[in-house]
């Protein structure tokens, strides 16, 4: 069992842009999610959705990182 801090660190953890890749450069899953709880897992889920509208909303495209990020992983393969 995790402490409520311990809980907001894998949380934030979970939120961060970074993840890691394989040798293949696949994008790998954050490690801390698995270490989440249901409960947990889904207050990243709730955060994550909060975070990509606020940037969304402040970007001149409206798009977040993620979306950026795709599209440029997209545009890169093309």
């Amino acid at each position: 069992m995790t402490t409520p801090a311990e809980r907001d660190a894998l949380i934030e953890a979970v939120l961060s842009a970074y993840r890691a890749r394989d040798p293949h450069g696949e994008i790998r899953p954050s490690a801390a999610f698995f270490d989440l709880d249901a409960d947990g897992r889904a207050r990243s889920f709730d955060a994550a959705l909060e975070a990509r509208a606020m940037e969304a909303a402040l970007d001149p495209q409206g798009l977040s990182t993620t979306a950026r990020a795709v599209l440029a992983r997209i545009r890169s393969a093309g």
